[in-house]
C-alpha cells in the first residue's frame, strides 16, 4: 500500500511539472526576448533596472514567472501567461478573465512599477513578471483557443514522439535547433529604425491582435496526431525567431516608457 501512495505521488508531481513545463515558452525563448530588449534600452532605463534587478541580467531574470509557479503562495498569477480568445475575434476586455490575463497582467505591473508610493521590492518583483509576460505574449500559443487550453490539448508528434502543438512552439522547435539564447539573440534579423518603430506602435491589446493572426494561422498549419518533423521547423522556425525579436523590442520600449 505504501509503495502504491509513493508511486500515485511520483505520478502527480511528474504530470503538475510536465503540465506547468508546456505552457510557456521555454528558457531559451525569454532569455532571447531579454537579451534582445538590452539592445533597445535607453542609458536611463538600464541604469534604473540594474538597480531593481541588483546587477542581474533580463535574461536571468526573464524565466522568474514560470520558477514560481511551483510555490502555491504565487496562485494568483497564474492566469497572467496567457489569454484564452476566439480565432475569429479580438481582445475584448468586458470578456477579459476575471483572475486576470496577459493584457490584465501587464497593466497591473506597469502600475505598481510607476506608482512613487511601490517599494523597491514590488518594483523588482512586477518587473520580474513584466519582462516574462511580453515574452509570453508573443508566443502565438499564448493566445489560443480556451478549448485546447492553448494548444496544451491539440496533440501531435514532434519526430515521432508523443507531444502537444503548444509544446512545439514553447521549446521543442527551439531546442530541435540547437542554438542558446546568445547565438540566437545574435543572430536575429537586422531592422531599419522604421521597422522597429512600427513593430514598437500600439498598445499591449494591438500586440495580442497582431499576434493572434499569427495563432490562426498556427492552428490551421496543423491537423491533431499530425507528425511534425523538419519541413515544420523550416517553415516556422524563422517565424519563431521573429516574434522573440519583436518581443524583446517591445519589451525595450515598455521599459524605456516606465522609466
Amino acid at each position: 500500500m505504501k509503495t502504491r501512495i509513493i508511486y500515485l505521488l511520483i505520478v502527480l508531481v511528474t504530470f503538475s511539472y510536465q503540465s506547468n513545463a508546456s505552457e510557456v515558452w521555454g528558457p531559451t525563448g525569454h532569455r532571447v526576448v531579454g537579451e534582445i530588449a538590452q539592445d533597445y534600452l535607453k542609458p536611463k532605463t538600464k541604469r534604473k533596472l540594474k538597480k531593481l534587478l541588483k546587477q542581474k541580467s533580463m535574461a536571468f531574470l526573464s524565466t522568474y514567472a514560470d520558477e514560481i509557479k511551483s510555490d502555491k503562495r504565487y496562485n494568483e498569477f497564474y492566469t497572467w501567461h496567457y489569454v484564452n480568445m476566439p480565432l475569429d475575434e479580438d481582445y475584448d476586455p468586458s470578456k477579459a478573465n476575471k483572475k486576470g490575463d496577459l493584457v490584465t497582467g501587464i497593466a497591473h505591473c506597469k502600475k505598481v512599477i510607476k506608482d512613487k508610493n511601490s517599494s523597491d521590492a514590488d518594483k523588482a518583483f512586477y518587473l520580474k513578471m513584466l519582462i516574462h509576460l511580453i515574452g509570453d505574449l508573443h508566443q502565438p500559443m499564448h493566445i489560443g483557443l480556451a478549448e485546447d487550453r492553448g494548444g496544451n490539448d491539440f496533440k501531435v508528434q514532434w519526430h515521432y514522439s508523443d507531444t502537444n502543438l503548444h509544446a512545439v512552439w514553447d521549446f521543442k522547435m527551439i531546442d530541435r535547433f540547437d542554438m542558446g539564447y546568445k547565438e540566437l539573440a545574435e543572430n536575429a534579423d537586422i531592422l531599419t529604425k522604421d521597422q522597429v518603430k512600427a513593430y514598437q506602435e500600439g498598445t499591449v491589446i494591438d500586440w495580442v491582435n497582431d499576434v493572434h493572426i499569427l495563432t490562426k494561422d498556427v492552428y490551421s498549419s496543423v491537423k491533431k496526431d499530425d507528425n511534425l518533423r523538419y519541413r515544420y521547423s523550416y517553415k516556422y522556425m524563422h517565424t519563431a525567431r521573429a516574434q522573440m525579436q519583436i518581443g524583446g523590442i517591445r519589451l525595450a520600449k515598455v521599459l524605456n516608457d516606465l522609466f
